[in-house]
Protein backbone atom coordinates (compact mmCIF):
# COMPACT_ATOMS: atom_id res chain seq x y z
CA UNK A 1 0.00 0.00 0.00
CA UNK A 2 1.00 3.24 -0.55
CA UNK A 3 1.57 5.15 2.79
CA UNK A 4 0.38 8.74 2.60
CA UNK A 5 1.84 11.65 5.37
CA UNK A 6 0.14 14.45 6.48
CA UNK A 7 1.06 17.38 3.88
CA UNK A 8 2.77 20.36 5.55
CA UNK A 9 1.32 23.26 6.05
CA UNK A 10 4.36 25.96 5.81
CA UNK A 11 6.48 24.52 2.78
CA UNK A 12 8.86 27.20 0.72
CA UNK A 13 10.41 24.08 -0.93
CA UNK A 14 7.03 23.29 -2.43
CA UNK A 15 6.57 22.99 -6.65
CA UNK A 16 4.88 26.02 -7.93
CA UNK A 17 4.58 24.55 -11.72
CA UNK A 18 1.22 24.23 -12.04
CA UNK A 19 1.87 20.90 -14.31
CA UNK A 20 3.85 19.19 -11.64
CA UNK A 21 0.49 19.74 -8.87
CA UNK A 22 -0.77 16.21 -8.03
CA UNK A 23 -4.18 15.08 -6.31
CA UNK A 24 -2.74 13.38 -3.73
CA UNK A 25 1.33 12.91 -2.78
CA UNK A 26 2.45 15.87 -5.05
CA UNK A 27 4.71 18.57 -3.54
CA UNK A 28 2.41 22.04 -2.56
CA UNK A 29 3.29 25.03 -1.11
CA UNK A 30 -0.37 26.05 0.69
CA UNK A 31 -0.51 29.07 -1.90
CA UNK A 32 -3.98 29.55 -2.79
CA UNK A 33 -3.42 30.38 -6.13
CA UNK A 34 -6.61 31.58 -7.96
CA UNK A 35 -5.04 32.11 -11.42
CA UNK A 36 -3.04 29.13 -11.55
CA UNK A 37 -5.13 26.02 -11.55
CA UNK A 38 -4.07 22.77 -12.90
CA UNK A 39 -8.23 21.52 -12.75
CA UNK A 40 -10.26 23.71 -14.74
CA UNK A 41 -13.34 22.62 -13.43
CA UNK A 42 -12.67 23.73 -10.03
CA UNK A 43 -13.01 27.53 -11.20
CA UNK A 44 -16.62 26.83 -12.35
CA UNK A 45 -17.54 24.50 -8.72
CA UNK A 46 -16.02 27.23 -6.81
CA UNK A 47 -18.20 30.23 -7.73
CA UNK A 48 -21.18 27.42 -7.65
CA UNK A 49 -20.60 26.98 -4.31
CA UNK A 50 -19.76 30.12 -3.41
CA UNK A 51 -22.94 31.18 -4.30
CA UNK A 52 -25.40 28.70 -3.11
CA UNK A 53 -24.98 30.47 0.18
CA UNK A 54 -27.95 30.67 2.08
CA UNK A 55 -29.19 30.65 6.32
CA UNK A 56 -31.68 28.45 7.20
CA UNK A 57 -33.07 31.04 9.43
CA UNK A 58 -34.76 32.78 6.69
CA UNK A 59 -36.94 30.00 5.91
CA UNK A 60 -39.87 30.55 7.63
CA UNK A 61 -41.41 27.65 9.56
CA UNK A 62 -44.30 28.86 11.58
CA UNK A 63 -47.14 26.64 9.42
CA UNK A 64 -44.32 23.66 9.98
CA UNK A 65 -45.06 24.15 13.33
CA UNK A 66 -48.32 23.75 12.98
CA UNK A 67 -48.52 21.00 10.70
CA UNK A 68 -46.19 18.82 12.71
CA UNK A 69 -48.53 18.30 15.25
CA UNK A 70 -51.09 17.27 12.59
CA UNK A 71 -49.07 14.65 10.81
CA UNK A 72 -50.18 11.30 10.72
CA UNK A 73 -48.19 8.74 12.99
CA UNK A 74 -46.52 7.27 10.23
CA UNK A 75 -45.73 10.90 8.77
CA UNK A 76 -44.50 11.73 11.79
CA UNK A 77 -42.59 8.73 12.88
CA UNK A 78 -40.63 9.29 8.79
CA UNK A 79 -40.13 12.80 9.85
CA UNK A 80 -38.24 12.29 13.46
CA UNK A 81 -36.05 9.43 12.27
CA UNK A 82 -35.16 10.68 8.84
CA UNK A 83 -34.22 14.00 10.50
CA UNK A 84 -32.50 12.74 13.36
CA UNK A 85 -30.20 10.11 10.21
CA UNK A 86 -29.45 13.18 8.15
CA UNK A 87 -28.18 14.82 11.61
CA UNK A 88 -25.94 12.64 11.80
CA UNK A 89 -24.58 12.40 8.33
CA UNK A 90 -23.77 15.61 7.77
CA UNK A 91 -22.04 16.28 11.31
CA UNK A 92 -20.05 12.91 10.35
CA UNK A 93 -19.29 14.97 7.18
CA UNK A 94 -18.10 17.89 9.00
CA UNK A 95 -15.73 15.87 10.92
CA UNK A 96 -14.41 14.21 8.24
CA UNK A 97 -13.51 16.20 5.63
CA UNK A 98 -10.69 17.65 6.76
CA UNK A 99 -8.62 14.70 7.39
CA UNK A 100 -9.01 13.98 4.02
CA UNK A 101 -8.19 17.42 2.75
CA UNK A 102 -5.17 17.02 4.84
CA UNK A 103 -3.89 14.79 2.16
CA UNK A 104 -4.96 16.46 -0.86
CA UNK A 105 -2.12 18.07 -2.34
CA UNK A 106 -4.14 20.23 -5.12
CA UNK A 107 -4.44 23.14 -3.40
CA UNK A 108 -7.25 24.25 -4.97
CA UNK A 109 -9.36 21.51 -4.63
CA UNK A 110 -8.60 22.08 -1.12
CA UNK A 111 -10.30 25.02 -1.00
CA UNK A 112 -13.47 23.27 -2.37
CA UNK A 113 -13.31 21.11 0.33
CA UNK A 114 -13.07 23.94 2.86
CA UNK A 115 -16.33 25.50 1.40
CA UNK A 116 -18.16 22.32 1.55
CA UNK A 117 -17.06 21.61 5.53
CA UNK A 118 -18.80 24.94 5.91
CA UNK A 119 -21.49 23.91 4.05
CA UNK A 120 -22.64 21.06 5.69
CA UNK A 121 -22.09 22.58 9.26
CA UNK A 122 -24.71 25.04 7.88
CA UNK A 123 -27.03 21.86 7.03
CA UNK A 124 -26.10 20.97 10.89
CA UNK A 125 -27.31 24.37 11.43
CA UNK A 126 -30.61 24.10 9.36
CA UNK A 127 -31.70 20.52 10.93
CA UNK A 128 -31.20 22.12 14.60
CA UNK A 129 -33.45 24.94 13.35
CA UNK A 130 -36.03 22.66 12.17
CA UNK A 131 -35.93 20.75 15.43
CA UNK A 132 -35.60 23.33 17.75
CA UNK A 133 -38.99 25.55 15.99
CA UNK A 134 -41.10 21.99 15.63
CA UNK A 135 -40.18 20.37 19.06
CA UNK A 136 -39.91 20.38 22.04
CA UNK A 137 -36.43 19.85 24.31
CA UNK A 138 -37.53 16.46 25.54
CA UNK A 139 -38.83 15.91 21.69
CA UNK A 140 -35.39 17.80 20.05
CA UNK A 141 -33.02 15.53 22.01
CA UNK A 142 -34.96 12.25 21.88
CA UNK A 143 -34.85 12.93 17.72
CA UNK A 144 -30.65 13.30 17.92
CA UNK A 145 -30.06 10.80 19.09
CA UNK A 146 -32.37 7.98 17.53
CA UNK A 147 -29.39 7.60 15.33
CA UNK A 148 -27.91 5.48 18.47
CA UNK A 149 -31.24 4.11 19.52
CA UNK A 150 -32.96 2.61 16.37
CA UNK A 151 -30.66 -0.51 15.05
CA UNK A 152 -31.85 0.34 11.28
CA UNK A 153 -29.89 3.87 11.23
CA UNK A 154 -27.44 2.64 13.51
CA UNK A 155 -26.53 -0.44 11.03
CA UNK A 156 -26.80 2.26 8.10
CA UNK A 157 -24.10 4.84 9.98
CA UNK A 158 -22.15 1.95 10.84
CA UNK A 159 -21.30 1.49 6.91
CA UNK A 160 -19.65 4.84 6.16
CA UNK A 161 -19.00 5.59 9.75
CA UNK A 162 -16.17 2.24 9.64
CA UNK A 163 -14.67 2.99 6.10
CA UNK A 164 -13.81 6.45 7.48
CA UNK A 165 -12.55 5.32 10.47
CA UNK A 166 -10.64 2.81 8.66
CA UNK A 167 -8.92 6.13 6.69
CA UNK A 168 -7.84 7.14 10.25
CA UNK A 169 -6.16 4.24 11.13
CA UNK A 170 -4.74 3.01 7.81
CA UNK A 171 -3.60 6.24 6.33
CA UNK A 172 -2.87 4.85 2.62
CA UNK A 173 -3.72 5.66 -0.74
CA UNK A 174 -5.95 2.72 -1.07
CA UNK A 175 -8.00 3.57 1.94
CA UNK A 176 -8.35 7.38 0.80
CA UNK A 177 -9.58 6.08 -2.39
CA UNK A 178 -12.47 4.15 -0.76
CA UNK A 179 -13.26 7.40 1.68
CA UNK A 180 -13.39 9.19 -1.85
CA UNK A 181 -16.09 6.08 -2.75
CA UNK A 182 -17.63 6.73 0.40
CA UNK A 183 -18.15 9.93 0.01
CA UNK A 184 -19.53 9.58 -3.31
CA UNK A 185 -22.31 7.21 -2.16
CA UNK A 186 -22.96 9.33 1.06
CA UNK A 187 -23.89 12.65 -1.34
CA UNK A 188 -25.14 10.93 -4.06
CA UNK A 189 -27.47 7.91 -2.39
CA UNK A 190 -27.80 7.74 1.44
CA UNK A 191 -29.94 11.53 1.47
CA UNK A 192 -32.29 10.68 -1.23
CA UNK A 193 -35.01 8.31 0.85
CA UNK A 194 -35.02 11.59 3.41
CA UNK A 195 -34.89 14.24 0.55
CA UNK A 196 -38.01 12.66 -1.07
CA UNK A 197 -39.49 12.07 1.90
CA UNK A 198 -39.43 16.07 2.43
CA UNK A 199 -40.67 16.78 -0.78
CA UNK A 200 -43.62 14.29 -0.82
CA UNK A 201 -44.78 16.10 2.32
CA UNK A 202 -44.90 19.49 0.45
CA UNK A 203 -46.89 18.41 -2.55
CA UNK A 204 -49.21 17.16 -0.06
CA UNK A 205 -49.44 20.33 1.54
CA UNK A 206 -47.65 19.76 4.50
CA UNK A 207 -44.49 20.74 6.22
CA UNK A 208 -43.52 23.23 3.24
CA UNK A 209 -40.81 25.60 5.45
CA UNK A 210 -38.92 22.15 6.29
CA UNK A 211 -38.94 21.30 2.47
CA UNK A 212 -37.67 24.50 1.53
CA UNK A 213 -34.38 23.99 3.65
CA UNK A 214 -33.95 20.50 2.27
CA UNK A 215 -34.16 21.99 -1.57
CA UNK A 216 -31.37 24.30 -0.59
CA UNK A 217 -29.11 21.87 1.16
CA UNK A 218 -30.40 19.48 -1.42
CA UNK A 219 -28.60 22.23 -3.96
CA UNK A 220 -25.72 21.95 -1.76
CA UNK A 221 -25.53 18.24 -2.08
CA UNK A 222 -25.75 18.66 -6.17
CA UNK A 223 -22.58 20.29 -5.88
CA UNK A 224 -20.75 18.13 -2.89
CA UNK A 225 -21.14 15.26 -5.42
CA UNK A 226 -20.18 17.03 -8.57
CA UNK A 227 -16.88 17.12 -6.50
CA UNK A 228 -16.34 13.81 -5.79
CA UNK A 229 -17.21 12.70 -9.08
CA UNK A 230 -14.34 15.16 -10.62
CA UNK A 231 -11.97 13.68 -7.65
CA UNK A 232 -12.22 10.41 -8.60
CA UNK A 233 -11.91 10.84 -12.19
CA UNK A 234 -8.89 12.88 -11.82
CA UNK A 235 -7.46 10.19 -9.70
CA UNK A 236 -8.37 7.76 -12.19
CA UNK A 237 -6.12 9.17 -14.20
CA UNK A 238 -3.19 9.90 -11.80
CA UNK A 239 -3.24 6.99 -9.63
CA UNK A 240 -4.26 4.16 -11.76
CA UNK A 241 -3.03 1.77 -10.13
CA UNK A 242 -6.08 2.19 -7.74
CA UNK A 243 -8.57 1.11 -10.63
CA UNK A 244 -7.01 -2.33 -11.26
CA UNK A 245 -9.71 -5.40 -11.93
CA UNK A 246 -10.36 -6.39 -8.14
CA UNK A 247 -9.83 -2.36 -7.21
CA UNK A 248 -12.88 -1.54 -9.49
CA UNK A 249 -14.94 -4.56 -8.22
CA UNK A 250 -14.25 -3.65 -4.16
CA UNK A 251 -15.54 -0.07 -4.94
CA UNK A 252 -18.89 -1.94 -7.02
CA UNK A 253 -19.37 -4.01 -3.84
CA UNK A 254 -19.15 -0.56 -1.92
CA UNK A 255 -21.88 1.15 -4.25
CA UNK A 256 -24.01 -2.14 -3.86
CA UNK A 257 -24.07 -2.22 -0.41
CA UNK A 258 -24.55 1.81 -0.24
CA UNK A 259 -27.78 1.03 -2.94
CA UNK A 260 -28.91 -1.96 -0.63
CA UNK A 261 -28.87 0.09 2.64
CA UNK A 262 -30.79 3.27 1.13
CA UNK A 263 -33.46 1.23 -0.52
CA UNK A 264 -34.26 -0.99 3.13
CA UNK A 265 -34.17 2.25 5.04
CA UNK A 266 -36.44 3.97 2.26
CA UNK A 267 -38.56 0.88 3.12
CA UNK A 268 -38.39 0.73 6.75
CA UNK A 269 -38.82 3.98 7.15
CA UNK A 270 -41.78 4.88 5.01
CA UNK A 271 -43.29 1.51 3.78
CA UNK A 272 -46.66 1.41 3.41
CA UNK A 273 -48.47 4.06 5.09
CA UNK A 274 -46.96 7.36 3.58
CA UNK A 275 -49.58 9.03 1.36
CA UNK A 276 -47.78 9.26 -1.92
CA UNK A 277 -45.03 6.62 -1.92
CA UNK A 278 -44.87 3.20 -2.00
CA UNK A 279 -41.80 0.79 -0.31
CA UNK A 280 -41.23 0.02 -4.18
CA UNK A 281 -41.52 3.40 -5.39
CA UNK A 282 -38.50 4.42 -2.65
CA UNK A 283 -36.67 1.19 -4.05
CA UNK A 284 -36.91 1.58 -7.80
CA UNK A 285 -35.69 5.64 -7.36
CA UNK A 286 -32.73 4.72 -5.21
CA UNK A 287 -31.44 1.75 -7.77
CA UNK A 288 -32.24 4.31 -10.61
CA UNK A 289 -29.83 6.38 -8.48
CA UNK A 290 -27.46 3.80 -8.30
CA UNK A 291 -26.90 3.06 -11.60
CA UNK A 292 -26.90 6.93 -12.61
CA UNK A 293 -23.99 7.13 -9.89
CA UNK A 294 -22.04 4.35 -10.69
CA UNK A 295 -21.87 4.88 -14.76
CA UNK A 296 -21.48 8.66 -14.26
CA UNK A 297 -17.94 7.32 -12.88
CA UNK A 298 -17.69 5.33 -16.35
CA UNK A 299 -18.24 1.77 -15.14
CA UNK A 300 -21.51 1.26 -16.76
CA UNK A 301 -24.74 -0.39 -14.91
CA UNK A 302 -24.49 -1.05 -11.61
CA UNK A 303 -28.44 -2.65 -11.65
CA UNK A 304 -29.74 -4.13 -14.91
CA UNK A 305 -33.45 -3.41 -15.80
CA UNK A 306 -33.50 0.01 -13.51
CA UNK A 307 -31.30 2.49 -16.36
CA UNK A 308 -33.94 5.28 -16.56
CA UNK A 309 -35.90 7.39 -14.27
CA UNK A 310 -39.04 5.45 -12.72
CA UNK A 311 -41.88 7.23 -14.03
CA UNK A 312 -43.67 7.60 -11.13
CA UNK A 313 -40.46 9.49 -9.41
CA UNK A 314 -40.02 11.97 -11.51
CA UNK A 315 -41.55 14.87 -9.51
CA UNK A 316 -38.42 14.43 -7.46
CA UNK A 317 -36.32 15.86 -10.07
CA UNK A 318 -38.46 18.62 -10.05
CA UNK A 319 -38.00 19.39 -6.10
CA UNK A 320 -34.46 18.93 -5.80
CA UNK A 321 -33.68 21.00 -9.41
CA UNK A 322 -31.65 23.57 -8.25
CA UNK A 323 -33.43 26.32 -10.74
CA UNK A 324 -36.75 25.85 -8.61
CA UNK A 325 -35.45 27.36 -5.79
CA UNK A 326 -36.61 30.83 -6.44
CA UNK A 327 -37.95 32.82 -2.94
CA UNK A 328 -38.83 32.79 0.43
CA UNK A 329 -42.42 32.51 0.24
CA UNK A 330 -42.76 34.17 3.41
CA UNK A 331 -40.72 37.38 2.51
CA UNK A 332 -41.14 36.84 -1.16
CA UNK A 333 -37.46 38.14 -1.98
CA UNK A 334 -34.61 35.84 -3.38
CA UNK A 335 -32.59 33.78 -0.97
CA UNK A 336 -30.99 31.43 -4.08
CA UNK A 337 -28.34 33.95 -4.25
CA UNK A 338 -27.24 32.36 -7.47
CA UNK A 339 -25.62 35.02 -9.27
CA UNK A 340 -24.39 33.57 -12.77
CA UNK A 341 -25.24 30.37 -13.65
CA UNK A 342 -27.72 27.47 -12.34
CA UNK A 343 -26.32 24.31 -11.14
CA UNK A 344 -26.94 21.75 -14.38
CA UNK A 345 -26.59 18.21 -12.33
CA UNK A 346 -25.71 15.82 -15.04
CA UNK A 347 -25.40 12.89 -12.74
Amino acid sequence: MDELKIKPLFNPNGDIEVEKRRMVGGNTTNLNDFNNMKYGWVSDWYRQAMNNFWIPEEINLSQDLKDYHHLLPSERTAYDKILSFLVFLDSLQTANLPSVSDYVTANEVGLCLHIQTFQECLHSQAYSYMLDTICSPEERNDILFQWRTDEHLLKRNTFIGNCYNDFRENRDLKHLMKVMIANYILEGIYFYSGFMFFYNLSRNGKMPGSAQEIRYINRDENTHLWLFRNIILELKKEEPQLFGEEDIKEYREMMEEGVRQEAAWGEYVIGEDIPGLTGKMVRDYIFYLGNLRWSSLGFGTLIPGYEDEPEDMAWVSKYSNANMVKTDFFEARSTAYAKSTALVDDL
